[in-house]
């Protein structure tokens, strides 16, 4: 049951040259919706650790869109300027599990993959910057 956890503990996506531009990353309100709890248009707070151990607060907001849909933004302008982001890297957010006491929200793990050639294969690896 576990593994079953695991595997629907975590939401992904490759950045776009839009979301470079203004620092932040949407994702379906369907892929974060269990992970949050939010009213469409309030603030919420996003607490993660980077690859090398580094908290981080991101700032989410919900959006309601006739065209796009239902979505949600992550603003994250710091991180993805020191980290160096580029468009097309895969950003993955993963649930880290939670001790007895209960936190008001969940903590994440981020991890940041960026497709390199090597002996000229692409390769995915993930930067520990």
């Amino acid at each position: 049951m576990e593994n079953v956890r695991q595997g629907r503990a975590r939401f992904a996506r490759r950045l776009t040259q839009m979301e470079m531009n203004r620092h932040i990353i949407l994702f379906p309100f369907v892929a974060v919706a269990a992970y949050f709890n939010f009213e469409e248009g309030q603030l919420f707070p996003v607490d993660v650790i980077d690859s090398l151990g580094k908290k981080w607060a991101f700032l989410g907001t919900s959006h309601a869109d006739e065209q796009f849909g239902n979505y949600v933004s992550f603003s994250w302008s710091q991180f993805s300027i020191e980290k160096g982001l580029k468009v097309n890297d895969e950003v993955v957010i993963i649930e880290m599990p939670q001790g007895d006491d209960e936190q008001p929200h969940s903590m994440f793990k981020i991890e940041i993959k960026r497709q390199i050639k090597l002996f000229g294969v692409n390769i995915w690896g993930e930067l520990n910057v």
